[in-house]
């Protein structure tokens, strides 16, 4: 039987256009944006989780690259396992598969970004020009949900970067409450430009493959790397050692 977020979320992607959506995801090198994504009673209840789980955000700095907080996916399925339900919620599944034409699949339970939480809480908080580059043997899909944006962040973005055939577009967009930006991690360049003082910005986001192997050498790599941009070793490695739920 499908729970109340499956049902809600079913019956609100039953009114977006899917072809225009679809459309727009394949001429802008597998990148859109849809506003209002998130039925408003479910973007409210993970609204109201977000203080509590702000005292799990952990803070990390790289210089002249990014400044933040995040939440990895293990602390929230210890104490907001909603987060877990919506990233493998089978509407949103069909949805992500029915626009890039992929078979998609979710990410193994040792990864800790497969699902997380982005809180830019502090002044100068932004990431650099970057890819999700993905050392998995196939595709990399990033969902970006919006959840707070009291700021003046914008996400900056370059199309086609990779695509002899066509000029790169520079544009921008903001990551409004409840709107979905999905891409191709390996196409789309981008950044999150810097918080000012007195704003706020909270962001899920959520990863799916399209081959979940990754060789052990570069598991550890990837580890590393969300170890020291993203969520700490502890989290990253102590949970990795542990299992997760």
């Amino acid at each position: 039987m499908p729970s109340d977020l499956e049902t809600a979320l079913r019956a609100h992607i039953l009114t977006l256009d899917l072809e225009q959506i679809t459309g727009d995801f394949v001429a802008q090198d597998e990148f859109v944006q849809v506003e209002n994504f998130l039925p408003r009673p479910l973007l409210d209840e993970l609204i109201t989780m977000l203080p509590k789980l702000g005292q799990m955000v952990h803070r990390n700095y790289i210089p002249r690259h990014k400044k933040g907080g995040s939440v990895a996916r293990y602390a929230l399925d210890r104490a907001a396992p909603r987060f877990a339900e919506l990233y493998r919620a089978h509407s949103l599944m069909k949805f992500l598969q029915t626009i890039s034409g992929r078979d998609l699949l979710f990410c193994p339970p040792e990864d800790p970004h497969s699902y997380a939480l982005y809180y830019y809480t502090e002044p100068g908080d932004h990431i650099g020009y970057h890819y999700d580059t993905s050392y998995y043997n196939g595709a990399r899909y990033t969902v970006l949900i919006g959840l707070v944006d009291e700021s003046s962040c914008r996400l900056e973005y370059q199309l086609h970067t990779k695509n002899p055939t066509h000029a790169v577009e520079t544009l921008s967009a903001d990551l409004k409450p409840g709107m979905l930006i999905a891409f191709n991690g390996d196409k789309l360049y981008h950044r999150i430009t810097p918080l000012g003082h007195g704003e706020r910005r909270i962001a899920l986001t959520f990863e799916y493959l399209t081959n979940t192997h990754m060789h052990p050498f570069l598991r550890f790599v990837s580890n590393m790397k969300d170890s020291i941009a993203y969520f700490g070793f502890k989290q990253v490695f102590n949970a990795n050692k542990q299992g997760t739920p």
